[in-house]
């Protein structure tokens, strides 16, 4: 029987419906499944319900005080912008900040319970899911040092290395905004390390990356490399593409569309296929890093 790969997706900003990522999943599958098989577990990270409610009742409230001008531009900035401000972490009051990462807990652990306690772990995150899958790794990272996962936040955990963010091997951020959120820190902060510092307790050489993907027309996405020293060791690559088709590959609504480029699926799917081999040497696979 062979060993699987576990797969975490978590998309971003705006009205998100619960299979999000279902294009990219098959499209992914398409191209694995001939090589590994049913050696992928896939899972999503939907945590668009926990801002959306608020959101709503936000609009409503908003729409007491009389007409305003550009109001579907308005609602769709409320979608969309409201959810980054919606997660940051408040004096005295950080629910939706919890809230979300119990969303993201308890998908991890459906992948330990799929994919096997201590399968290495593959994340995909899209715009703010960029932040929240570094915001999360970061607090697993620096536990027990310093205590930052909320008790409603291990309510959603069991004790395995996977859920302990220990079986990281590679990061893939499309479309992330993690420059803007560096200028909360000093030098534009600490990134994390990919793959986990653990990882070698449970694999040695497995081969891992931290792949940076943005297009140049995207006004929420940069490179990341060039933050400081730190993220430069710590992110592989920043790799520039064209992100959609012709109506969007050229613009801002370039954001949308990493999802479905095909581009984007290549370069995830041969880090999922070079993964699994290095689990399945028998399986025509090899033990090195590529």
């Amino acid at each position: 029987m062979s060993s699987s790969v576990a797969v975490c997706i978590i998309h971003g900003i705006g009205r998100q419906p619960a299979d999000f990522a279902e294009g990219m999943m098959q499209a992914l599958m398409e191209r694995c499944q001939p090589l590994c098989g049913d050696g992928l577990v896939m899972e999503t990270v939907h945590w668009a319900p926990v801002t959306q409610a608020a959101e709503d009742t936000l609009w409503r409230r908003l729409q007491q005080g009389g007409p305003l001008n550009y109001s579907a531009i308005r609602r769709f900035l409320i979608d969309f912008l409201a959810d980054a401000a919606a997660y940051q972490i408040a004096p005295g009051d950080r629910q939706t900040y919890d809230a979300v990462h119990a969303v993201f807990a308890s998908t991890l652990r459906r992948l330990a319970q799929r994919a096997g306690p201590t399968a290495p772990l593959i994340v995909i995150a899209h715009s703010l899911g960029s932040i929240i899958a570094s915001n999360y790794l970061y607090d697993l990272q620096v536990a027990p040092a310093r205590d930052l996962i909320a008790p409603s936040v291990r309510a959603q955990m069991a004790d395995t290395p996977l859920e302990r963010g220990e079986t990281l091997c590679s990061l893939f951020t499309l479309g992330s905004p993690i420059a803007f959120w560096s200028l909360r820190f000093s030098d534009f902060g600490m990134p994390i390390s990919v793959p986990s510092p653990r990882l070698s307790q449970h694999y040695h050489f497995l081969p891992g990356e931290w792949v940076n993907i943005y297009d140049r027309d995207d006004v929420l996405a940069f490179p990341l490399r060039t933050l400081n020293s730190a993220y430069a060791t710590a992110v592989s690559a920043d790799c520039e593409i064209d992100s959609g088709g012709l109506l969007e590959r050229w613009n801002p609504l370039s954001h949308l569309a990493y999802w479905r480029d095909d581009e984007v699926i290549e370069r995830i799917a041969a880090r999922l296929i070079a993964t699994w081999r290095y689990l399945n040497p028998g399986a025509g696979g090899i033990t090195s890093a590529v």
